[in-house]
């Protein structure tokens, strides 16, 4: 490599899935970027720039692939970039306790021509097993450099920034690369000559790196060899010599290029690892017994999940009620201290009414994030999509599907772009489809607050069960789709599983700040500008009783109140005024106009507006009906919370609260998520996608809501 380089080293951190790339990424550029004991945390690159004695690393943090054979788009992001980008170095990210797997991929790494360093991470659990690595030793058998890391605690960065500094400047580097066997090496000898006889295409693409892969038939090859002015030949030569191959082993021509790489890895491991203990007691083992056993494991996650809404709801209902009387004291000491008008409405019918709402959920935000943090970084989560796999199969969904579908509880964006690790475009399609049926932690504060005021007593139990219908859905709809539009059997589904962890708290709280973070954010921007909104939709054009509206009134409420006094009068009037205010609104006439269409789920106007207004983001639910059920108070009169004003509305009832919760959970996501299906899958599937997930909430919410009626819950 040069010597002096002038701009900031391109650096590649690559490797397997769950090898901790994003860990050593964070170390290395003091980032914070979600990690996870699971793979497939990452599906698109991430970038971070360090300083150093005066020198700038660019260090790129790509998915994870096991091959440079790509199949799912993740594998595509990974392979393309090292291959079209050609960074000056990858820093492959090796996983020391399971070493074999991982040099797999790190001899393709050697063919591709690019400087390689080894990281070998997770050196602590290796040697907690009882093996011990000689990383001089592996370095001198493979001909590149290693270092011994430990990714959370940022051991061995210093010597792994010092091992790229001696590439950079220019440290010899020994071309090696694995030999086939006499055989396969004759084979590519002939290819590799052909493709270098076009001195611009090789320097493009390696000669070796692509004779190998056209022996492995990778499709991805083939399209490259396409540039080159002698492709034909090329072409041929190497389907010649693939049947050669595959006559004189008997085998297939990927198989021999597979074993032969596995026996170089096994001598190559026998030579550097050696067993110091045997741990006769497993502590991971022996959980897994317990959690993996085919008739405890699914009761057993539903447990958990049980418990985690049940300590969220337990632990944030204190702090909760603390900010919902803390707004209300905010909302009533302004509504007495600023003169009546537009701007007193705005402030405490507008922002307070609107944003308060949304804020008081942010402890239960922190809670269960908090919770589901320490299960995925335990190790937990992977034991339950392990656990859940038989079951989405019989549904026709990928077993792989579970990681977006887990995603999808936080937030359904990453979620949609984690089905990039799917293979199948069949199942990638599904999995994103039924996604918005995971509930968001934006669909949590309507759950909560229709369940707190409906349901006190079993409003943790209502919300979980809310989820479980969000899953059965989820899976419905899938088995749906494979029979109809989407017609195949679900692939195969192999997965690893990592070892159990103790999680960082620095981990732990960095994956609660950036959920609840994001939360605020987006209530201090999106959901305060929706409330503005919607504040003056409900109050324009302002509404003054005509004088022969005020005479039809007063005759009114004489006849049916004939002992009320002038006070009364007074109170009854302007709350009449809101109420018709209200109705003549712009928000009013938007009501109206769709109340046909909600009615048959028991929505009234101001329900219907509140379902409309959560398109842009489904917390901004809570802010409308706080600006709609807040319109009409009094100066210095007691602000009633949310949870009381729906409980006091005779329009609300707990069926009706229910079909609410349900329709949230079910009709089409956010338009950030709608932008992400459009991005990932197209405007047709985007349609698709809107038009069953708004028919289904309409039929289901119709269903329930009758059916219930019918029974005499309302």
């Amino acid at each position: 490599m040069n010597a002096t380089i002038a701009r900031p080293l391109r650096i590649a951190l690559a490797g397997n899935p769950n090898s901790g790339k994003t860990t050593l990424f964070n170390a290395l550029t003091g980032a914070h970027h979600k990690v996870g004991n699971y793979p497939g945390v990452t599906v698109e690159r991430r970038e971070g720039l360090r300083t150093r004695n005066g020198r700038q690393y660019y260090f790129i943090d790509l998915p994870g692939i096991y091959s440079l054979t790509a199949y799912s788009m993740d594998e595509v992001v990974a392979r393309d970039f090292l291959l079209d980008e050609k960074p000056d170095l990858i820093v492959d990210v090796l996983d020391s306790t399971n070493l074999e797997r991982h040099l797999y991929l790190c001899l393709q790494f050697q063919e591709l021509g690019i400087p390689v360093v080894g990281a070998l991470n997770m050196t602590d659990e290796a040697e907690a097993k009882g093996i011990r690595l000689d990383e001089k030793e592996l370095s001198a058998v493979l001909g590149l450099p290693m270092v011994k890391t430990v990714g959370p605690k940022g051991s061995g960065i210093d010597e792994l920034l010092d091992l790229i500094d001696g590439v950079a400047d220019g440290a010899p580097e020994p071309d090696r690369h694995i030999r086939y066997g006499e055989e396969v090496e004759m084979k590519l000898e002939v290819l590799a000559k052909l493709i270098d006889a076009d001195a611009a295409f090789s320097a493009c693409f390696p000669a070796r790196w692509l004779a190998v892969k056209l022996l492995e038939k990778d499709e991805n090859a083939l399209e490259r060899l396409g540039a080159h002015p002698d492709a034909p030949r090329i072409e041929a030569a190497a389907k010649d010599a693939v049947l050669w191959l595959e006559k004189h082993y008997g085998k297939d021509a990927e198989i021999v290029v597979s074993e032969q790489r596995y026996g170089y890895i096994r001598g190559a491991v026998k030579e550097v690892i050696q067993v110091v203990k045997q741990v006769d007691f497993s502590l991971t083992e022996a959980i897994d017994k317990v959690i993996m056993n085919p008739v405890l494991a699914l009761p057993i996650f539903a447990a958990v999940l049980w418990s985690v809404f049940q300590i969220t709801f337990l632990v944030g209902e204190y702090p909760m009620a603390w900010l919902e009387s803390f707004f209300g004291f905010l909302s009533t000491t302004l509504g007495s201290a600023l003169p009546e008008g537009l701007l007193r409405s705005l402030i405490v019918d507008g922002i307070i009414g609107g944003v308060g709402g949304v804020f008081s959920f942010v402890p239960l935000i922190i809670i269960l994030f908090f919770l589901l943090s320490i299960l995925e970084d335990i190790g937990y989560m992977s034991r339950a999509a392990f656990a859940t796999d038989k079951l989405l199969h019989s549904f026709g969904l990928h077993g792989q599907s579970i990681f977006p579908m887990m995603l999808g509880f936080g937030c359904s964006v990453p979620a949609i772009m984690a089905a990039r690790t799917l293979k199948s475009q069949r199942d990638r399609i599904v999995t994103i489809m039924v996604i918005p049926f995971m509930s968001c932690g934006a669909k949590l504060p309507v759950y909560v607050l229709l369940a707190a005021a409906f349901f006190p007593q079993n409003a943790a139990n209502v919300v979980m069960l809310i989820y479980v219908i969000g899953v059965i859905l989820a899976l419905s709809s899938a088995w749906l789709l494979k029979k109809t539009l989407l017609r195949g059997e679900a692939t195969p589904f192999v997965m690893e599983l990592p070892p159990y962890r103790a999680p960082t708290l620095r981990g732990v709280m960095w994956h609660v700040w950036e959920k609840s973070w994001s939360y605020i954010k987006k209530a201090g921007t999106i959901i305060l500008a929706a409330s503005v909104l919607i504040w003056a939709i409900t109050s324009f054009p302002a509404y003054e009783p005509t004088e022969a509206e005020l005479a039809g009134l007063s005759s009114g409420f004489a006849a049916d109140y004939p002992d009320a006094g002038e006070e009364d009068y007074a109170d009854w009037l302007d709350k009449r005024s809101a109420e018709e205010g209200l109705k003549r609104s712009i928000a009013g006439r938007i009501g109206r106009f769709i109340e046909p269409a909600v009615r048959p789920l028991g929505f009234d106007w101001k329900i219907g507006v509140a379902t409309v207004t959560g398109f842009a983001a489904k917390e901004i639910v809570v802010s409308t009906m706080g600006i709609l059920y807040g319109v009409g108070g009094e100066e210095g009169e007691e602000s009633l919370s949310l949870r009381e004003a729906l409980r006091s509305d005779p329009a609300m009832n707990p069926l009706i609260a229910f079909v609410l919760m349900l329709f949230t959970l079910i009709i089409p996501p956010c338009f950030a998520t709608l932008a992400t299906i459009r991005a990932e899958l197209g405007w047709k599937w985007l349609g698709t996608t809107f038009g069953f997930l708004l028919a289904m909430g309409w039929i289901v919410g119709v269903l329930v809501y009758q059916l219930g009626r019918l029974g005499g819950l309302a």
